[in-house]
């Protein structure tokens, strides 16, 4: 028998947006959801990136906030090629992952890779010593959604602004 995947439990939900400071706005004026720390993932911040199996960097914009234990994250693409330009084009605005926490990424992939799940993105170092790692996995078929697996860093970088502002 294969192993399960190792997905103990649902960390994070995330929302792909066209423009992150009209959602933000909207999430915090009309359902009191923030306040949101707002950070710009790219190569200047992650050493590795991938997209589709190719070393590929992309640039994201990024909010996250907490609603009860679950962080909600909402993703705006700047550059791509990645998986957000691609479910913007398909889908549009919507929920397109959902995220876990894991101990080992490189544990996390070879688990789901036993599964027949590729990494379709990926990307190193996010947090402040850069550490912390993420791989999204194309679980679609069999959840519904887009699956992400997160090595959470030890700490995360001063976000870049708050929304609101404090």
């Amino acid at each position: 028998m294969i192993p399960p995947t190792g997905i103990g439990g649902i960390d994070q939900i995330a929302v792909v947006v066209s423009d992150l400071d009209a959602a933000m706005e909207r999430y915090w004026t009309q359902h009191g959801i923030g306040p949101w720390d707002v950070y710009t993932y790219g190569p200047h911040r992650m050493p590795r990136m991938t997209f589709r199996g190719e070393d590929r960097p992309y640039v994201m914009k990024l909010a996250l906030a907490f609603v009860g234990p679950t962080m909600y994250e909402l993703i705006e693409t700047v550059e791509g090629p990645n998986i957000y330009e691609e479910f913007l084009a398909e889908k549009g605005e919507g929920i397109h992952h959902f995220g876990y926490y894991v101990d080992d990424i490189d544990e996390a992939i070879a688990s789901m890779a036993e599964r027949g799940y590729a990494v379709l993105q990926s990307g190193r170092g996010f947090g402040a010593d850069g550490d912390g790692a993420y791989a999204y996995f194309d679980t679609t078929a069999d959840l519904g959604c887009i699956a992400e697996a997160i090595e959470r860093p030890a700490a995360m970088p001063v976000p870049e602004r708050v929304y609101p502002t404090p």
